[in-house]
């Protein structure tokens, strides 16, 4: 029986919630199995009813947990997580995080740039872009939105078909030579639109965030992509080091 240090300055909420993410990290408990009571958590633990409902409160509202009305509370699936250190791409960070990473191109077209995307690219004057619309799924579960603007000029013969069977930086760079060196990234939170919420399989309330990546190879912008994010199943981790002189 594990329990709880009721000497130790840190709320027994916060006690309780480590032990049960230590549970899932380590495999006792795994993706949508159903989590043990709050009875039968108060024994184990011995800690109280409401610290149980508090542990679980601040679980779901973290989207690590689920509860199913009359049935239980369940693991969720869980998050995925990308750590701003270096330039990554959605298929990598799937495969490495054991899921199956899977892109839909919804539509692609040539277009005529506007204003605000010349500026984006740093185009002089007009130019064409190729304007496409992806959805980013793991296992399933669609995770991003994104909208993407690439330069006809880097990218002459660009197609549809291309973006189906490889991802977008491997074209780049085994079609076009293109490694994509540096990438700046903005997020901010946002209130998704209807189409936005049926594409990710949400409810337009949800929490997203919005993810504006301008990618660079020698100094240019090649790419301009704005995504949404689901709030409830992508993070983001930024390490910061602190330098004394």
């Amino acid at each position: 029986m594990q329990r709880i240090d009721k000497q130790s300055p840190l709320p027994l909420y916060i006690q309780l919630m480590e032990r049960l993410l230590n549970m899932i990290e380590e495999g006792k408990y795994c993706e949508h199995d159903k989590l043990p009571s709050e009875r039968e958590l108060c024994e184990q633990f011995d800690v109280s009813r409401i610290t149980v409902r508090q542990t679980f409160q601040e679980l779901e509202k973290e989207g690590y947990i689920y509860k199913k009305h009359g049935k239980g509370t369940y693991v969720a699936s869980k998050k995925h997580g990308q750590q701003l250190l270096t330039v990554w791409t959605f298929t990598e960070e799937m495969i490495r995080s054991d899921k199956h990473p899977e892109t839909q191109v919804l539509s692609f077209e040539r277009v005529q740039s506007k204003e605000k995307i010349r500026t984006a690219l740093q185009f002089e004057g007009t130019e064409e872009v190729f304007k496409v619309k992806r959805l980013r799924l793991a296992d399933g579960l669609p995770l991003l939105y994104e909208v993407s603007y690439l330069p006809v000029k880097w990218f002459p013969d660009l197609t549809r078909e291309q973006l189906k069977e490889k991802s977008m930086y491997q074209v780049f760079e085994e079609k076009y030579s293109i490694k994509v060196e540096k990438a700046v990234e903005q997020f901010h939170a946002v209130n998704i639109n209807e189409n936005e919420a049926k594409l990710l399989k949400i409810k337009p309330s949800t929490a997203c965030m919005k993810i504006v990546r301008h990618a660079l190879f020698e100094g240019s912008v090649v790419e301009y992509t704005e995504s949404i994010a689901r709030g409830d199943q992508f993070f983001y981790t930024a390490e910061l080091n602190n330098k004394l002189y």
